[in-house]
């Protein structure tokens, strides 16, 4: 099965394929609203706003996993992200991403990290995964990995299509 393929939810409810952002480079991630790393919605909006026109997209995808810190309904979910951080990098439907009810995208990112990128399972709310323009995952960052901290990462990718990037 290929990344794009995978079915979610839109966080307005709308079910898709990942397949609308096929060809560009993606950082996936778990996100919360009461987290102690909820400001990093800050720093995802602004890698997503400097390279969106290059081929660039953030997708968060809410989760209540860990210490409740997302109780919220999809609604008050968008409505938080919009309000406090101007979120407009897609959102998706609460998951899990863990355990035996973890979301197939959340089993296939973990399983398919490649060494020495895999920091393991998914220990806390915004571990993001960097995904290639050809679906590869080429990276897993942990938890408190700030957002801008990957930017040259990113930079990368989107300057050769095919280079992943080097330790």
């Amino acid at each position: 099965m290929r990344l794009y393929d995978f079915e979610v939810t839109t966080i307005d409810g709308r079910k898709t394929t990942l397949e609308p952002y096929q060809g560009q480079v993606l950082l996936i991630v778990n996100t919360a609203s009461a987290c102690g790393l909820t400001p990093h919605y800050k720093g995802l909006q602004e890698l997503y706003s400097k390279y969106k026109d290059r081929g660039f997209s953030v997708l968060g995808f809410p989760c209540n996993q860990f210490a409740g810190q997302e109780p919220g309904t999809e609604e008050e979910i968008k409505s938080f992200c919009e309000l406090n951080y101007q979120v407009t990098f897609p959102m998706f439907g609460k998951i899990e991403v863990k355990g035996e009810g973890a979301h197939p995208l959340y089993k296939y990112l973990v399983q398919h990290v490649p060494e020495p990128y895999r920091t393991g399972e998914i220990e806390w709310n915004f571990v993001k995964f960097l995904i290639d323009r050809s679906g590869n995952i080429v990276r897993q960052y942990n938890a408190r990995t700030e957002p801008a901290e990957i930017e040259p990462d990113i930079r990368g990718l989107l300057a050769a299509p095919s280079a992943s990037v080097e330790p």
